[in-house]
C-alpha cells in the first residue's frame, strides 16, 4: 500500500510540472528578461489563483490505513454463515467461520476499491488546480509579450 501512495505522489509531482506551458520570446526578450518575467508570472499566478504548484505537488495521497471494512465484512459473513449453517442442519460454528473468512476477503476488496477511488479523486483535484494555475501563468506571460503553448 505504501508503494501505491508513493506512486500517486510521484505522479502528482510529475503532473504539476509537466503541464507548464512552453513560452517563447515574441519580441526578442533576452534570456535574463525571460527568467525575470517567468518568476514574476509564477508569483502573480500563485497570488491570483491561490494555488501554489509546490504545495499541490506535495499534497499526500489519501491515507491507506485500515477502514474497518474487513472487520465489518467478517462480522456480516460470520452472521450469515452461522444462520446458513444452523438452518441447513450443519454446524453453525463452521458456517460462521467460513462466512467470516469470505467476509474478510470481500471487505478487503471493498476497502481497496474505496481507497483507489479516493486516490483517483485526489489526483483529479490536483490536475484541476494545476490547470487553473498554468492558465493564469500563461495569461501573464502572454501579457508580457511571449508566445505561450
Amino acid at each position: 500500500m505504501k508503494r501505491f501512495a508513493a506512486l500517486i505522489l510521484a505522479s502528482a509531482s510529475a503532473l504539476a510540472y509537466a503541464q507548464k506551458p512552453a513560452t517563447y520570446p515574441a519580441h526578442g526578450q533576452s534570456q535574463q528578461q525571460q527568467m525575470s518575467d517567468d518568476g514574476a508570472c509564477y508569483a502573480w499566478a500563485k497570488q491570483s489563483t491561490g494555488i501554489d504548484p509546490a504545495v499541490v505537488a506535495q499534497t499526500p495521497a489519501p491515507p491507506a490505513g485500515p477502514t474497518g471494512a474487513r472487520v465489518r465484512g467478517a462480522a456480516r459473513g460470520a452472521a450469515a454463515g452461522a444462520i446458513v449453517g444452523d438452518v441447513s442442519g450443519n454446524d453453525a460454528g463452521h458456517g460462521a467461520a467460513v462466512g467470516g473468512t469470505a467476509g474478510v476477503l470481500a471487505g478487503g476488496v471493498r476497502s481497496r476499491q474505496q481507497h483507489a477511488a479516493q486516490a483517483q479523486s485526489a489526483t483529479a483535484s490536483q490536475q484541476s488546480s494545476m490547470t487553473t494555475y498554468w492558465h493564469a501563468y500563461g495569461a501573464c506571460m502572454q501579457g508580457k509579450g511571449y508566445t505561450v503553448q
